[in-house]
């Protein structure tokens, strides 16, 4: 069902998880700022804990993470991060407004399951009591392969009720080449084990366009994942920016797939999924009809932020700990990244943010429209934007891909994979910018 432009795919663009996106971000968009727009904050906010700890680092990640293990060094750094993060919490609570409230919870990292679950029990008993919860929805971000019955027993005793396992491939081929082995069994014995914990929507992380894949390593990992049933399904396209992302090095370039290839794997996962049943959100993610992200996206309530496609409704994200982002309505905002700094300022009783960019009032204005294309395929430009925009999405007009309907720039079916390539025209960062992204496919 789609056609393959690839001059209309050849700019690296942002997956656009916000807008202005972090790479507008300058350093000194920090702690002054955000304690002013924390003190506006009222109604429903989500909060996002992250965890930069893995016992073992992927070479394709990249996530700011390092590495836990169970050496005493490695555990005396994890645990000097976990006193500033659990600084951190009382800081952001307490000037927090009372008219605020935790509606959603989310952990991700790294890998919220590098650390111990005793330390965990602790970190969600320090959240409820200083941010005064009453049962928030909350998710988490889990590695399988450290993924043990502790574990399990601590998500049901705290109530987790959404869960995302790292899979990638079920290929043990594919899974040495990026440096993550994790049989088969492993990630049933996972997805068993969360189940019973009482976690209702699971997600399954997986990638095409890994060094050396083929169509039918793709589907089998794709048939594997429905038998599991998972009710939530995140196919993405591998990002290959080693100049970024050092680790990526011990991936061989030549095994890549090329940009037509990874172009039919994306196509495939997409129809192979939704014959299966499954609902497409946006391109690249699937939700089962009963699921929380299915039924918003057929509603039309989707909504993108740092951690995706989601169906939270909340205007106001706080990011805590090292490198997390926090979003307002005027203000993007995101912590420092090197843990020791990180330490560093906590331990000043200062807020840990250093980098963003303020929100104007038309950074606002793009961000909804690129948000509701995104999440809708249609939006309404107002006319200034609309004779703007124009003349740069005529080739995509001409392709079939999109067009205007009244006021209203909607991306037709065929156009779902040039989504982020069409929003980017939107864009006046990206106009001319020399920075670098991954594929959009």
């Amino acid at each position: 069902m789609w056609t393959y432009h690839p001059d209309l795919l050849a700019i690296p663009v942002p997956r656009y998880t916000s807008y202005p996106t972090a790479a507008e971000f300058v350093d000194g968009t920090g702690g002054d700022l955000f304690a002013t727009a924390i003190d506006g904050v009222s109604g429903d906010v989500s909060l996002y804990v992250h965890i930069p700890f893995c016992e073992k680092i992927c070479w394709y990640c990249g996530c700011n993470t390092g590495v836990a293990n169970r050496t005493a060094a490695s555990a005396e750094r994890v645990g000097r991060y976990l006193d500033a993060l659990h600084k951190e919490i009382v800081l952001v609570a307490e000037r927090l407004p009372g008219t605020a409230r935790v509606a959603r919870l989310a952990f991700g990292g790294g890998s919220p399951n590098g650390i111990s679950p005793i330390d965990f029990v602790r970190l969600v008993d320090a959240l409820t009591l200083q941010f005064e919860t009453s049962r928030p929805m909350m998710s988490i971000e889990l590695d399988p392969r450290t993924l043990t019955s502790d574990w399990a027993a601590v998500i049901a005793a705290v109530g987790i009720e959404r869960a995302s396992l790292g899979v990638q491939t079920f290929d043990p081929r594919l899974q040495q080449a990026i440096g993550r082995i994790q049989p088969a069994r492993m990630i049933a014995d996972a997805t068993a084990m969360l189940r019973k914990a009482g976690v209702r929507s699971l997600n399954f992380d997986l990638m095409y366009g890994l060094p050396g894949q083929t169509m039918a390593e793709l589907e089998d990992s794709l048939e594997r994942t429905v038998a599991l049933g998972a009710d939530r399904i995140a196919l993405f396209g591998y990002a290959h920016v080693p100049h970024l992302i050092a680790r990526q090095r011990k991936i061989d370039a030549r095994d890549l797939p090329d940009a037509g290839a990874r172009f039919a794997m994306a196509a495939h996962g997409y129809e192979f999924l939704t014959r299966r049943g499954y609902i497409p959100v946006g391109f690249d993610h699937f939700a089962l009809p009963t699921d929380p992200l299915a039924r918003v996206t057929l509603e039309g309530k989707l909504r993108r932020n740092f951690q995706g496609f989601t169906d939270e409704q909340a205007p106001v994200l706080l990011g805590l700990g090292a490198s997390a982002i926090s979003s307002f309505p005027g203000l993007l905002a995101q912590n420092e990244k090197n843990t020791g700094r990180y330490r560093t300022m906590l331990s000043q009783d200062r807020f840990s943010a250093t980098r963003g960019i303020e929100r104007s009032l038309d950074d606002q204005r793009r961000g909804a429209v690129i948000e509701s294309l995104l999440c809708r395929s249609r939006a309404r430009l107002d006319p200034e934007l609309r004779d703007a925009a124009l003349p740069l999405l005529q080739p995509y007009r001409e392709a079939g891909l999109c067009d205007l309907e009244g006021e209203e720039l909607v991306i037709a079916p065929a156009g779902l994979p040039y989504a982020r390539s069409i929003v980017a025209r939107l864009d006046p960062y990206r106009q001319g910018s020399l920075r670098k992204f991954s594929a959009a496919v």
